[in-house]
């Protein structure tokens, strides 16, 4: 219990800089008090003495505001940075290193019994407001972004986000890809476009929905172009070549009809409001 202890002091100063030495974490931090008590709980509970763990873990919840049912399994170096308002159900299942903000419900859908909470796995990161709902796994390294409401499996190493979540991939370019943005993030600049508060390892569909039109654009211009210097020269062959436009591919017709979609519903749902 005391080199568990000291593991959870050590992750408290691997991930916040605000942490000045081992007494100020020990006496001013909540989410340091409630672990405490909660591992404490959690022996009480698994010794059959559920209602001494339940005392235990209310009195917990009067002094910090984090609410952890005794039940639940937690792993080390756990660390609930602010902590007010954190809920952890009875079934939930908590890895090594995981970081939980203030806010964050693991919680359940149904009132059956049996595994109706999340299970989040070594090093998984969620943010303020998240609520993570359901009997499914968070895997590996992923993150939740705040207030994301989370209702099906997060796969390993993506980040979640939105409500209902969906879920940003890190994409792995290559050397022509890569060429390929440069070149799209010129155009971009040149009609004095922006696209604020994105980035290129963003799996989203608005967004590559946004890539595919500056790539058509682009191309459009270098027709007009074409068209006018053609028309300037009078060049009979001019209607024959500006004939064989290349039509959109599948997978760029997807991804608008896509976007589509995404407007209009975005559309529905002001509306309604």
């Amino acid at each position: 219990m005391i080199r568990q202890l000291k593991e959870d002091i050590e992750a408290v100063f691997a991930r916040d800089p605000a942490a000045r030495n081992t007494l100020e974490v020990l006496t001013t931090y909540p989410g340091i008090h409630a672990l405490i008590m909660h591992r404490m709980a959690h022996e009480l509970w698994k010794k059959d003495f559920k209602g001494t763990a339940r005392l235990l873990s209310s009195f917990s919840r009067f002094a910090t505001g984090i609410e952890i049912h005794p039940g639940a399994k937690i792993g080390k170096r756990f660390f609930i940075d602010h902590g007010m308002g954190v809920v952890i159900g009875e079934t939930a299942e908590i890895g090594n290193d995981v970081t939980l903000y203030h806010g964050v419900t693991l919680g359940g859908t149904t009132w059956n019994k049996g595994k109706r909470h999340p299970t989040l796995e070594d090093g998984v990161v969620v943010g303020a407001g998240a609520k993570i709902l359901g009997p499914f796994t968070v895997h590996k390294g992923a993150k939740v972004g705040s207030n994301a409401v989370v209702t099906k499996e997060v796969p390993a190493g993506v980040t979640a986000v939105g409500s209902p979540a969906r879920y940003i991939f890190k994409q792995q370019n290559t050397k022509e890809q890569t060429e390929q943005e440069a070149l799209r993030r010129d155009y971009a600049e040149s009609i004095g476009f922006e696209p604020y508060a994105t980035t290129e390892d963003q799996s989203d569909p608005i967004l590559e929905g946004i890539r595919v039109l500056l790539d058509r654009m682009q191309k459009n211009e270098k027709r007009m172009n074409t068209l006018c210097q053609r028309l300037s020269l009078l060049d009979p062959t001019f209607n024959g070549q500006n004939s064989k436009t290349q039509p959109y591919s599948k997978e760029e017709l997807k991804i608008i009809e896509e976007v589509r979609r995404e407007c209009e519903a975005q559309s529905t749902t002001s509306k309604t409001e």
